[in-house]
């Protein structure tokens, strides 16, 4: 059993990030460091690290590299400006994980909110707020785990879709969280894993995290989640999301809309997993969810091999968004939101 550590910040307030490349796995499993936030930014664009949690960490530890070529001289005042500058660059990366903008907007009030005596003081307390981040999503990840374990019992079988696991995360993931706190249980059970196309992050990430920690996981193509449903072959099914709108209403990678209709017609529990800084309580509902619309090649190239002819029209968006009427609940670190919508979310979210 392995703890993937996906993201970390090296050194000081003049460190860098470092990182799993994700776009080499499953062949290989190579470290990188970045030392400056146009390289990070390319990272996020790229996919080179990706899930809404891991997204945000790495956007926070992508402030500190935005001050380091500010000069000696600079007072608070410009490295306050320059954070502004930096965080502004590094939204307009990917637009619908909100988790994005919300470590953005905590380094942001960090920046205007911090009293030091000195740039250097300031530059540590931007730092030790990074760390907050990515050290408060290791512990929400833990507690989506145990809060979700028991919906797995020994003898069942859960599908996932896309990575919803610690390469996604700080280390441990939410939807995977769930199955790896079960398998420390000692449950026995059995993961159908999506390919989740184009980008393949079902077969290239989360076969091989489930096979790093020995659960016993099949990959299938995403076409045949219906028949497996069909079959009875699947007891519940478990994803992640990059933002959930106020009602309950859940972006995910594109796909998870087709599960969760699925699901209803088969009577089968449909799950979502993710940690509070994934809601969007500003957006009423799903219908004002951006999705991200990536590039053609994705489809008609994967991996620079043509498989579609040169010039076909492509519609290529990221995420689809699933209805909260689909949701049976959402697994956070708070607790079980069962049938989400908005007073649910609201009492959980706001709870003391």
């Amino acid at each position: 059993m392995i703890n993937i550590e996906t993201i970390q910040w090296i050194g000081g307030p003049d460190g860098c990030v470092d990182m799993i490349d994700q776009t080499l796995l499953p062949n290989e499993c190579r470290r990188i460091a970045v030392r400056n936030v146009e390289t990070l930014w390319q990272a996020i664009k790229t996919l080179k690290v990706r899930g809404a949690p891991a997204i945000g960490i790495a956007a926070a530890y992508g402030v500190m590299l935005g001050l380091q070529n500010t000069p000696p001289t600079a007072t608070v005042e410009q490295l306050q400006n320059q954070v502004r500058k930096t965080c502004d660059y590094l939204a307009s990366s990917r637009p619908t994980a909100v988790n994005l903008f919300w470590a953005l907007d905590r380094m942001k009030q960090t920046a205007q909110q911090c009293q030091a005596t000195s740039p250097g003081e300031w530059k540590a307390r931007l730092l030790a707020e990074a760390h907050a981040i990515r050290d408060e999503d290791a512990a929400m990840c833990r507690a989506i785990g145990k809060n979700g374990a028991d919906l797995i019992q020994n003898g069942m079988s859960v599908l996932t879709h896309c990575n919803a696991g610690g390469l996604a995360t700080a280390d441990y993931g939410t939807a995977l969280a769930v199955m790896f706190t079960a398998q420390e249980q000692g449950k026995k059970f059995h993961v159908y894993a999506g390919e989740t196309r184009p980008l393949l992050q079902g077969a290239r990430l989360t076969a091989w995290e489930l096979m790093q920690r020995g659960i016993d996981v099949t990959l299938i193509c995403d076409n045949m989640a219906g028949h497996l449903m069909s079959l009875g072959k699947v007891n519940l099914i478990i994803t992640g999301a990059d933002r959930i709108a106020a009602n309950g209403d859940a972006a995910n990678k594109i796909g998870t809309y087709s599960l969760a209709v699925l699901a209803q017609a088969h009577k089968i529990p449909f799950y979502i997993a993710a940690p509070s800084s994934t809601f969007d309580l500003s957006l009423p509902d799903g219908k004002s969810i951006p999705i991200e619309q990536r590039a053609a090649d994705e489809i008609t190239q994967p991996w620079g091999h043509r498989i579609a002819p040169a010039g076909v029209n492509v519609y290529n968006p990221a995420f689809d968004v699933t209805p909260h009427e689909y949701v049976t609940a959402i697994i956070t670190e708070r607790g079980l939101i069962h049938h989400p919508d908005t007073k649910s979310i609201s009492e959980i979210l706001t709870a003391k």
